[in-house]
């Protein structure tokens, strides 16, 4: 045998080895390939589920905080509610022995003889009152030989000053007015001297 046919000989037995190697690495990278594609897929799949049950627990986490505001407002609204009706409950409680003690004023003013004794029981009741009156922050506004101040005052109308000193200042009030902790409730209605 040639040296050339020998050469040709050994490739034909090398070649089929090599194919069946090259095939085997050839299978070896698809299957390889198809496993890390399958892989990517399974991990793209364990991720958008994750994402997804995320998503659901973030949905039921906000709906839960709805729910919550919601009874929260209502439960707040409730409270201010019966506070009020607490609070109108307590005033009226307090005005009670103001009543009465004119109840019993009017059951004797029939009877009375000494004017003076229902002068001083009226007076007992109106300080009484306005003690009462006082103990929930209302004060009566000072409109005596004050400034004009449209703020706190509402001017009736405009006199003459009867002297000089009392321009611009208030000469007679028509009404009381009243502050409820410093914030004005009722202007008190003045004649204003100009």
């Amino acid at each position: 045998m040639s040296k050339k046919h020998a050469k040709h000989k050994e490739q034909e037995e090398i070649t089929p080895e090599n194919e069946t190697v090259e095939q085997a690495a050839d299978n070896t990278s698809e299957t390889n390939g198809d496993n890390q594609t399958q892989a990517k897929d399974d991990a793209c799949d364990s991720k958008i589920e994750m994402l997804e049950k995320k998503v659901e627990e973030l949905n039921d986490k906000h709906l839960r905080l709805i729910a919550e505001y919601d009874n929260y407002r209502k439960r707040t609204l409730k409270e201010k509610m019966e506070l009020a009706k607490t609070a109108g409950e307590k005033l009226i409680v307090g005005i009670l022995p103001v009543v009465d003690d004119f109840d019993r004023a009017l059951q004797h003013l029939n009877k009375a003889s000494d004017l003076d004794a229902v002068k001083a029981g009226i007076e007992l009741i109106y300080n009484k009152f306005i003690n009462f009156l006082d103990q929930q922050g209302v004060k009566e506004i000072d409109t005596n030989n004050q400034d004009f101040d449209a703020d706190l005052h509402e001017a009736v109308t405009k006199i003459p000053a009867p002297s000089e000193d009392m321009k611009g200042k208030i000469v007679d009030c028509v009404q009381k007015g009243y502050l409820l902790d410093e914030k004005v409730i009722r202007y008190p209605k003045v004649v204003v001297g100009e």
